[in-house]
Parts: C-alpha cells; structure tokens; sequence
C-alpha cells in the first residue's frame, strides 16, 4: 500500500503539472479535444524537450499544441513553470531515465520504505509506554501448586518495602491465601478482585493497607474465568485497572493460582517479569514446559514484553540427594535464569501466616527472612543492570 500509494502520488504531480492553471475534471470531459491524459503526456515530453534542448517528437508537440488558445496554453505554462523547471532539473541529470524504462529519480523507493512495521514491532512500542507509566510488574507463576508462591510474593514484595521501595500486592489466587497472609479474612470483604475483574470497580477499591498495600481476593474469583468468557477484551483486564494505580508504586506483585487459566493470562498480559518458583522435586519441574508454552503465546499475541525474570528453587532441603539433583537438572536446562538465591524449608514459613504477617515481621533476624532479603537484593541487581 505505502508504495503504490508513492508511485500515483508522482505520477500525479508529472502528468498534472501543466494543469496547474487550475482545470476542472468535469470541463475537461466536456471538452471536444482529445482525451486529457494525451495532452499531458504531450506536453510532458515537449517540457522536458524544451528543457534538455533535444529533438525527439518535434513535428507532433505543434500540431497538438495548436489546438489550444495562445493565451490559456501561455498562463498554464506560467503556472507549472517552477514545478516543471524543478522536475526536469532533477532529471537531467540523472543517467537513469535514459537506461531506464522509465524515470526513478523522485520515484525511487529506499527500502525501509516498502518495509511496514510488524505487529510485534507496534506492540513492542505500546510495551515501552506501559513500562515509562510506573511500576515494574511480577508475576509469580507456576502452574503446579504447593511450590510457595505465595510465600515468595509477600516475602519478596515485603523485603522491597524493607529497602524503601512503595510495593502493591495483588491477589489472584481464588483460595486467598496471601489475603489471609495478612490477618485478612477473604469471606469478609466486600469487594475483592472478582469485582475488579468483572464488574470493572475502580482496583483502588479492594487496596487494604497492612504490611504492604494488598489488593484482597474472596471465593468469588472462582467463578470469575465464566464470568469473563463473553468480556471483550478479556485477557486485558487486570492491565486496564492497574493503570489507575501503577504511578503510585515501584513494584506491583501478582499472586497467581495454581493453573494457566484466564487469572494467570490476565497477569501475564499486565506483567513486565515473571518469577517462577519452583519446588526442588522432578514432579515440579515437569509444569515448567507447558508454563514456558503458555508464556510464548502471550508474548506472541497479547504482550511481547513479557519475560521471566528468574527460577526459583524454592523449599530446598540441601540434605537430601534428590533436592542437589534437582537443582543441577535446572541449572543445566535454564543456566543464568536460575536464581542463586535459594529458599530452604523452614518451620518459619508455616508459622509467621499463622500470625497474619510476612516471615520478615514474625523473625526479623531468621534464616527465612534472610532468604528473601538476600533474593530481593538479587532481583534489584538484574533490574538495574
């Protein structure tokens, strides 16, 4: 389309030059000469004759010329007298319309011209603009359960606050198991992310302000994937309310549930990172191909953007043969994206939920604070690097 629409553009401005006089389509029609486009061409090739002093289709350009008046021919060649002189100046000395089959100077076409932007290119720049509004977004996904990542998203989310970072945490996970991290109780709130999702509520709505700020889940997100399937724009929802918020934070954190389904979806297509915890077991390594499956359709068609930021050995028990195995497994296939943090088994981590309170505020000086202190340094590296 770009060329084509080039191309007439020249050719348009060549074969209208002597009209400059401004003629009317409809009066040409009526006009008992013959038919405009050959008095261009005619007049076309006189002009460039005229300008070159050359001797080519002499005998016609009179015979046709003087069926004109004097005086309209005379102001028609006054008024596309500058645009001609330019025209044939930046012919003449061009070589190519004498070998060529036609003129290339003003019609010539540089490649990047002819190349349209792709589809990935113009989501690529809606990806930079989302990235100058505000927060860096983290997901915490992993499709298998029980591998903490609900642990790791308000562990990590409060070692960001501890280092003087504003941390949003967003709740996803229809069981609210962070919510309830918290000392809040999911069957109490009035609204929770389902009306965020669903019914379009404003997410400042459902901010409850505890250690860090929380956007709180109840039992209805259960239901919100029905919900949503008739929602135009579905996968985009969770991305549309965090727009209201995502100036009034440095990170936002996502608590995702234990499935690929449209909640995991959502918080991908909002995301910037993903952080993948992963249990040091075999059976929980194995859900990190369909999540990687998952994570390229997104990037392909909803937010190219998108990629993780780190793998998460999460639960380590450094004692058992199984456990260093697993570790050296992840290590060979993912190599750098592999944390060198590690996040071992610790009676801590039951407990301080217990208390409605992330492991840093239950044991400030513990082991299991320190895990997550010494990762969040770790993700705040690699982001400014």
């Amino acid at each position: 389309m770009g060329f084509l629409s080039r191309r007439s553009k020249d050719e348009q401005s060549e074969s209208h030059e002597p009209q400059a006089g401004g003629d009317v389509p409809g009066a040409a029609d009526a006009d008992p000469r013959p038919p405009e486009p050959d008095d261009a061409e005619i007049k076309v090739s006189e002009a460039a004759t005229n300008g070159s002093n050359g001797d080519g289709g002499a005998p016609a350009t009179p015979a046709r010329e003087s069926d004109e008046p004097a005086g309209e021919a005379q102001a028609e060649a006054d008024a596309a007298e500058p645009a001609s002189e330019s025209s044939v100046a930046t012919a003449e000395p061009e070589p190519e319309p004498e070998d060529g089959d036609e003129p290339q100077g003003p019609a010539r076409m540089m490649p990047q011209d002819l190349i349209a932007p792709s589809r990935h290119q113009a989501q690529g720049g809606d990806d930079d603009s989302q990235q100058e509004q505000g927060a860096k977004v983290i997901s915490f996904a992993n499709q298998k359960g029980g591998v903490a990542k609900t642990t790791t998203t308000l562990n990590l989310a409060v070692a960001f606050s501890e280092s003087g970072h504003k941390v949003l945490c967003i709740d996803l996970d229809p069981q609210g198991n962070l919510t309830m991290s918290q000392g809040i109780d999911p069957d109490k709130v009035e609204k929770s992310m389902y009306d965020v999702l669903v019914h379009d509520v404003p997410i400042s709505e459902v901010i409850v302000e505890r250690e860090i700020d929380i956007a709180v889940a109840s039992i209805d997100l259960a239901g919100a994937e029905i919900a949503m399937s008739t929602k135009i724009g579905r996968e985009r929802s969770l991305e549309k309310a965090l727009k209201e918020v995502r100036g009034d934070y440095d990170f936002v954190c996502i608590d995702t549930p234990p499935s690929l389904g449209l909640l995991t979806v959502n918080a991908l297509t909002a995301s910037n990172k993903v952080i993948v915890p992963v249990q040091c077991e075999y059976l929980s390594m194995r859900g990190l191909v369909q999540l990687q499956n998952t994570l390229k359709m997104i990037q392909e068609n909803l937010n190219p953007g998108v990629e993780i930021e780190g793998i998460l050995p999460t639960m380590l028990d450094s004692r058992t043969v199984h456990a260093k195995e697993a570790v050296e497994i992840l290590e060979e296939n993912f190599g750098e994206l592999v944390f060198k943090s590690r996040i071992r088994k610790a009676i801590k981590f039951a407990e301080a939920p217990v208390r409605g309170s992330s492991v840093l505020k239950y044991d400030p000086e513990g082991n299991a604070a320190n895990y997550y202190r010494e990762l969040a340094k770790e993700v705040l590296t690699n982001g400014s690097s």
